[in-house]
Order: structure tokens, then sequence, then C-alpha cells
């Protein structure tokens, strides 16, 4: 049982929801709508906040799962009138940034890496070794675009064209939703939507992020030093804390660093 006096006033409490890792890939680590809804939902509902923290650290991934995390973080901030302030930790490029971008503030530290607003598309192409080993690869299909980019077929210039449409139309989804975000406070003399990635200084010259700051001294900052904090997380199933499909999170793993290490971290 509960219950409080009147006379005492409630201090305020930060939700702090922490965004770790790849966006959409496999493996128990990985951020997803699915997987963060109901860590949100609680974060967002519970005790009437008086802002969410995003603790964000991601090198992107999937952009369809960036696209609908970040379209709920906006949909509860709006409905329940609660702030959201995103903080920067290593990283946050691609889908990363785009998170980030879901809140109404961006902080990060002097060292972070910020951007890559950008889309990507990788594959290899195996036709030459299995010619080389008499392999004959036989392919059927019903459509003349369903084997497009067939990694064992030799590149053709009209499936090239195609995903290349497919990603500009990506992209352009993506920089609608910093602009959205950002609007005014991004430097519209500068080419901001290359790829490219920046330090925090240089991002916030850019309009990309609002300043260098940490979370509790600048919620405390912003809210007294008594604010509490409440941190809500993604919860690991039991199958996979004890140590199942360890075979795919090791893949999964490679896959994550992978992504981290093309910024140098």
């Amino acid at each position: 049982m509960t219950f409080s006096l009147p006379f005492l006033k409630k201090q305020p409490c930060v939700a702090v929801v922490r965004l770790s890792g790849a966006i959409g890939m496999a493996g128990r680590n990985s951020m997803s709508d699915a997987s963060l809804a109901p860590v949100l939902e609680k974060a967002f509902r519970k005790g009437k906040p008086a802002a969410v923290a995003l603790e964000v650290n991601s090198p992107g991934g999937s952009p369809v799962q960036s696209s609908l995390i970040g379209a709920r973080i906006r949909r509860l901030s709006e409905e329940l009138d609660v702030p959201v302030i995103a903080f920067v930790e290593d990283v946050a490029a691609s889908g990363g940034y785009w998170l980030a971008a879901a809140a109404d503030e961006i902080w990060a530290d002097d060292s972070s890496v910020l951007g890559s607003i950008g889309v990507i598309s990788s594959g290899f192409g195996a036709h030459v070794f299995l010619a080389r080993q008499g392999f004959e690869r036989r392919v059927h299909t019903a459509g003349k675009s369903k084997s497009m980019l067939d990694p064992f077929a030799p590149e053709k210039k009209e499936d090239v064209a195609r995903l290349t449409g497919l990603l500009n139309d990506i992209h352009g989804n993506f920089i609608d939703h910093v602009k959205a975000r950002r609007g005014d406070k991004l430097d519209q003399s500068a080419e901001l939507f290359t790829g490219e990635v920046w330090l925090a200084r240089r991002a916030q010259e850019l309009g990309l992020i609002d300043g260098i700051g940490h979370l509790k001294p600048k919620m405390q900052e912003r809210f007294g030093d008594k604010v509490k904090f409440r941190r809500y997380g993604q919860r690991k199933p039991l199958w996979s804390r004890l140590g199942a499909s360890l075979a795919q999170d090791a893949i999964a793993g490679l896959e994550e660093r992978a992504a981290y290490a093309r910024f140098g971290l």
C-alpha cells in the first residue's frame, strides 16, 4: 500500500532508457521496435516523468527498425507531453543518429562520433570462384527481377540501377526525418547528408546536436540536484541468459563489432 502527503513536494523523476547496440540485426543485444516497445511504454507512462532521457550508443542498422523506434518515441512524447532528451555516448551514426534525432534535444561527449546520414548496401560476388571450382549455378524464377543481385551471378547494370533507386529513396526518408526534427538548427550551407561523420564539437556547429553535456549533471542542472532517475532497458529472455544460441550470438556479435569498427570504435 502506498500513500502520499499533499503538503510534501514530490521530487522530479527522469526516466532513462538505454538504446545501445546495432539496430535490427540478429542476436540478443540488437534493438528492434518489438523489443523496445514495452520498455518505452513503461518509461513514458510510469509515474509521469519530468523527461525521458535516451542513452544512445549505436552504429546504426535497419532503416525500418530505426524509423519504427523513432516514431514510437515521438508518439509517446507528444501523447503524454513528456520531453525527450538524448545523450550520445561513443557513437550515434546512421540509424543511431535517427534514434537520437527523435529526441527534442541531443547532447554528446566531446569525443562522441555522430552523423553518417546515408544508406549503405553491401554484399559479395562469388561467380568467378564458382566457375573456377567447376560449379554450375542454376536459378529459375518467375519474374525477371526476382534474382536481383544474386551473389553467385555476374552483376547486372539494371540491378545496380534498381538498387541505387531504392537506396536513394531510403536516404530521402532519412534526410526528411533529420530536417523535420532539427529544423532551423541545421547549418543550411553545409553538406550534411553525404554519410560523413563528425566529432561532437563540429556536429554542434553544424546543428546536428545541441551541445556538449552528460546525462546526470545536465538533468540536475535542469530539474535540480534532488532529481531522481529511473532506469529502463531491454530484458533478455531466460534462454539467452542461460547461454543458448551461442553460435548465433557470436556471429551477431562479430557483425555488431564490425559496425562499430567503421567509426574507429
